[in-house]
């Protein structure tokens, strides 16, 4: 191979974080799309980020949000939520707006354990931490009551409420009885979990929907005797979007020790 010198004043045009390259592959990980941002060498990997796209999104359009965990040798991976993205072909026909957005947690959340599997066999038995925006914190929420694996979570712009009058098909009923934060917080101590939230979000209004999730997860910490690693955030002026300072303070949450 021809060994390449590169001008540092015009280095090669990668993606970069703060000038440190990282790499941007697209995999299909135990059936699922996804896209991974990561050290340029895969033994240089050693945590990794699951992070879930919102309802009516699609994987591409995390890229770069957590970039600056590849810096400290995680990967990043952006999956299409079922029914998003490359995966909306098999979204079944008749579901309402609200029962598309459930029947799409439902089977993100069942899938998750092969993915998991397939990225231990891919990275190794590295750390794996989730964080997910609006429905991907539907699915974080899930995943740090019900995985084990999850080291970390972080649920932003989200709601443990779950009331989806709107949902009428009984295997949906089901997994919204089985799963609602505001019922089943108890299951998610030891698991750090971060709910973060803007105090002007239209979709999710503070009072109704951060205020009652929070104080379900706070007494269940306290509960559980580990207080410290339920944290809340709320973010001023902030609507129903991932701001700038909500992503830095889930990178810090995520990168603690």
């Amino acid at each position: 191979m021809t060994e390449r010198t590169f001008n540092p004043a015009d280095p090669h045009a990668t993606p970069t974080h703060e000038g440190t390259p990282y790499l941007v592959e697209r995999r299909v990980l135990a059936g699922v799309p996804v896209l991974i941002e990561r050290p340029a060498e895969l033994a240089d990997v050693r945590a990794v980020c699951l992070t879930y796209h919102g309802a009516w999104a699609a994987k591409e359009g995390k890229l770069g949000v957590y970039s600056a965990l590849t810096t400290h040798g995680w990967a990043v991976v952006i999956p299409d939520a079922a029914l998003h993205g490359e995966r909306l072909g098999d979204t079944p026909p008749e579901l309402n707006a609200r029962e598309y957005v459930w029947e799409s947690v439902r089977r993100t959340v069942a899938e998750a354990p092969s993915l998991l599997d397939a990225l231990a066999e891919l990275f190794g038995p590295v750390p794996v931490s989730v964080t997910g925006s609006s429905m991907g914190g539907y699915v974080t929420q899930t995943l740090a009551r019900t995985q084990k694996r999850v080291r970390r979570a972080a649920a932003l712009i989200s709601s443990g409420i779950w009331h989806e009058p709107e949902v009428r098909r009984p295997e949906l009923r089901a997994f919204l009885d089985a799963h609602r934060p505001l019922d089943h917080a108890g299951d998610a101590p030891p698991t750090p979990l971060l709910l973060a939230s803007g105090d002007v979000d239209p979709a999710f209004p503070l009072a109704a929907h951060h205020v009652p999730t929070a104080a379900a997860y706070r007494e269940a910490y306290a509960r559980a005797g580990c207080p410290e690693t339920f944290r809340e955030a709320v973010f001023p002026g902030v609507g129903h979007y991932t701001s700038q300072k909500m992503r830095d303070e889930t990178v810090r949450f995520l990168l603690a020790p």
